[in-house]
């Protein structure tokens, strides 16, 4: 009796101390397991990338302050790093998954991701950052939930949707390197898919026979949260369904101001929550719709994604002409002046109980001013390259992170323009220098005649403005200091400008890019350098304990045990699982 006393109380103290580990901050875990797999989602077999043998990959949904482990095997043939678009990664750069910040995970190697997800909510997406990977696959969505005691500012949805949507080819990723490389345009893409899916062969004459394509299944007088996201590789896309609103409520982790569109341009990279609410009468399926925009619409017919929405109680096929996208061919304005109706909802709380507004960005005093422009490609050194302000970036063997963290010097300059360069374009690790806790503005200003769009690892940025024509120092005066947007994607028009305010409250080294591939792939980037002058684990993490080390520190990278390290977060899960087990028996048999 005494040894059944001692050895409840033993384990009680067990669960105990279990709980304080995870009763804060739960931690998930997801294990990756990438390879090549055969598919054919425009009837045509090629080469895409999976996730444990899915593509798309797993979503991962979890909410605030959660901690998130993803152990990845790399079954590739090619060097692999995932990054996590529009999740801040607060104070751990290491954990970013671009070439600035870590080294790759080769062939045959498992790495394990582990972060927070701090102070955020919202849809966001992950995949495969290097060389073109994100074009074959690898990508999958990234739900931040919030905490319970923080309502969302609108009714609860019957049912959470993610929908990743992009122009697709079918070539694979090093095929189109190999183009890129060769100093030629990929050309116009040979489709759309919506989920990793074809489209419903809405014409015979465009969409062949036996295409798989996209169902969603919905149930009359319900609304449903769609998580929208464009995963492709350089093209805008128009997304609309059939006869229905979208009433926009959140974009890449802010509330927005509630109002219903009946198509949005969604560019490469962004990501959108509608709420859809199921009111029609069923007399037949819908069409999901996902077009090319800014192109000649008469030569890009085929690169149109179709899915189908369908009620339970539907009544037939959908039939007939897709829904149209906006006239508006001769009207630059219209797409520009909806972009520009997204407003942030001020009176909404986010992660945390205060209102989002009460961040009043607009009374802020700026400390810096960078105008990154972008051309048209151009040749340098016989090499096809893109530019930002005539730099075209080089990524260095050694990530600047680690090369700082071991205080090597050379490997990148600290030297990136505030205007764009007047001489010749150059090929640099060029790095722009931040203030920690600065305010800083950036101006991206497109001359070339496609749509961009640009992201910024580690943060949300205020969109406070956007017309066409040169940024001056009068623009502005039409900017909008209440209530503009924080994101982490914005679209840049041909011809046109956009302005962003960025709070450099994130230590580390963060990732500016076009999230253009092909532009991204010739050199459209940089980073910009955010240090605490007194360092401390309160603003940077120290360097991860399973940090890989390549270029000039490939010596201290240690030989890998994978088998011990791909089962690791599969063990870690089940030791806590079992824990939590046994003490819920413990008053059964007490």
């Amino acid at each position: 009796m005494a040894f059944k006393s001692f050895f409840t109380l033993f384990l009680i103290h067990i669960c105990f101390f279990a709980s304080l580990s995870y009763a804060e901050d739960p931690t998930f875990y997801h294990d990756f397991v990438v390879s090549y797999i055969t598919a054919s989602p425009l009837g045509v077999p090629q080469q895409v990338i999976a996730i444990n043998g899915k593509f798309p990959g797993p979503g991962i949904n979890v909410t605030t302050n959660n901690n998130v482990v993803v152990n990845v095997r790399n079954k590739l043939d090619e060097n692999l790093l995932f990054t996590w678009a529009g999740i801040q990664q607060r104070r751990s750069s290491w954990q970013d998954g671009v070439l600035g910040t870590n080294c790759p995970i080769p062939p045959k190697w498992n790495w394990t991701y582990n972060f927070q997800v701090k102070d955020q909510i919202g849809s966001f997406f992950y995949f495969p950052s290097l060389n073109l990977q994100r074009a074959s696959g690898g990508y999958g969505g990234f739900i931040i939930n919030n905490r319970a005691v923080i309502p969302i500012p609108f009714a609860t949805p019957d049912g959470d949707i993610t929908i990743l949507i992009g122009d697709w080819y079918t070539k694979n990723h090093t095929a189109l390197r190999k183009t890129l490389d060769a100093g030629k345009d990929l050309g116009i893409p040979d489709g759309v898919l919506i989920n990793g899916k074809g489209p419903y062969q809405y014409n015979t004459t465009l969409v062949p026979d036996g295409i798989d394509y996209e169902t969603i299944d919905v149930h009359p007088g319900k609304t449903y949260r769609l998580r929208i996201h464009n995963v492709g590789v350089s093209t805008t896309l128009n997304f609309r369904i059939q006869n229905h609103n979208l009433l926009l409520a959140e974009s890449e982790g802010s509330y927005t101001v509630q109002q219903n569109y009946t198509s949005l341009d969604i560019h490469v990279g962004q990501s959108y929550s509608f709420l859809l609410t199921t009111d029609q009468n069923a007399s037949s399926d819908y069409y999901i719709v996902a077009s090319a925009r800014f192109v000649n619409e008469s030569h890009w017919k085929k690169v149109t994604g179709v899915g189908i929405l369908r009620y339970s109680n539907s009544k037939g096929k959908a039939a007939g002409p897709l829904p149209p996208p906006p006239s508006d061919e001769f009207d630059k304005t219209f797409s520009m002046n909806q972009a520009r109706s997204i407003r942030w909802n001020v009176s909404a709380s986010g992660a945390r109980p205060n209102p989002q507004g009460s961040f009043r960005y607009g009374s802020i005093n700026v400390t810096d001013v960078y105008v990154l422009k972008n051309k048209p490609p151009v040749m340098i050194n016989g090499k096809r390259r893109t530019t930002l302000s005539g730099n075209s970036f080089v990524n260095p063997a050694t990530p600047i992170r680690l090369a700082d963290q071991y205080k090597l010097k050379g490997v990148y300059k600290l030297d990136f323009p505030k205007r764009p360069l007047t001489g010749a374009p150059r090929m640099e690790t060029s790095v722009i220098n931040g203030t920690f806790r600065g305010f800083i503005e950036i101006i991206l200003q497109n001359n070339d005649t496609k749509m961009q769009s640009y992201h910024v690892d580690g943060y949300a940025f205020f969109v406070v403005g956007m017309d066409y024509g040169e940024w001056t120092e009068n623009s502005r005066g039409t900017y909008n200091k209440w209530d503009g947007i924080a994101r982490s994607t914005i679209q840049v028009y041909p011809g046109a400008w956009s302005a962003i305010l960025i709070s450099l409250d994130n230590v580390g080294i963060w990732n500016i890019r076009t999230e253009n591939l092909d532009s991204w792939y010739l050199g459209q980037e940089t980073y910009i350098k955010v240090v605490n002058p007194e360092p401390t684990n309160k603003t940077e993490l120290p360097i991860p304990d399973n940090a890989l080390f390549c270029g000039a520190l490939s010596k201290l990278q240690k030989p890998e045990d994978i088998s011990s390290a791909a089962s690791l977060t599969i063990v870690q899960s089940k030791v806590f699982t079992l824990l939590m087990i046994i003490c819920t028996l413990i008053p059964i048999f007490h």
